[in-house]
């Protein structure tokens, strides 16, 4: 019969075995526990928060819009031409397109950035410092214009720099979508242009 003593330690190997088999196979697919946690914790983040809400463009499904899973987080869609926002009366400050990945107010009209990693339209070329530092500052690229409305990045910024970076890990996991979204225009443009 065996001790306690033995079958703790048996159970010990066994466990570390296991632990070293799945670290392996895990490692043989390129992706590493804590790479895969972190990923996962910006998937949560990202979820929970709603950055699809603005940030993924829209299809009409049988109940209505819902999220187009081939264009997630790719942004407002380049080849969506807009006509001027509407001016704002009484009570109402800002309108939004359709899908939700365009804004006008009084601070101009915005359009939702495309967070893939695309190299050229997207975050693709952010490093992950860039990216915490433009939504603790609130500046593009943490230096430079602002991040105009609706983007809350003034909540943003109250993450952690961990759970930032989490949801980096997750965005730069996703599909590069090639999109390149329109710059933002100022209220001056608005009116010119009606």
């Amino acid at each position: 019969m065996k001790s306690v003593a033995q079958v703790v330690a048996a159970v010990a190997v066994g466990a570390v075995a296991v632990g070293a088999a799945v670290s392996a196979s895990q490692r043989a697919a390129g992706a590493s526990p804590s790479t895969d946690a972190r990923v996962e914790r910006g998937r949560y983040l990202v979820s929970s928060i709603g950055c699809g809400d603005c940030h993924t463009p829209k299809k009409m499904g049988k109940d209505g819009p819902e999220l187009d899973q081939s264009r997630l987080f790719a942004g407002h869609p380049e080849d969506s031409n807009l006509p001027p926002g509407p001016p704002a009366q009484g009570p109402w400050i800002a309108s939004a397109s359709w899908d939700l990945t365009a804004w006008h107010g009084p601070w101009g009209t915005t359009y939702a950035m495309n967070l893939t990693p695309d190299e050229n339209t997207g975050i693709g070329s952010w490093s992950e410092e860039t990216f915490v530092t433009a939504l603790k500052t609130g500046r593009h690229m943490g230096v430079s214009r602002p991040i105009l409305p609706p983007m809350p990045w003034q909540f943003f910024r109250n993450l952690t720099e961990e759970d930032l970076g989490a949801i980096y890990a997750y965005l730069r996991s996703l599909p590069p979508v090639h999109n390149r979204i329109p710059e933002p225009l100022p209220p001056a443009a608005q009116t010119a242009s009606r």
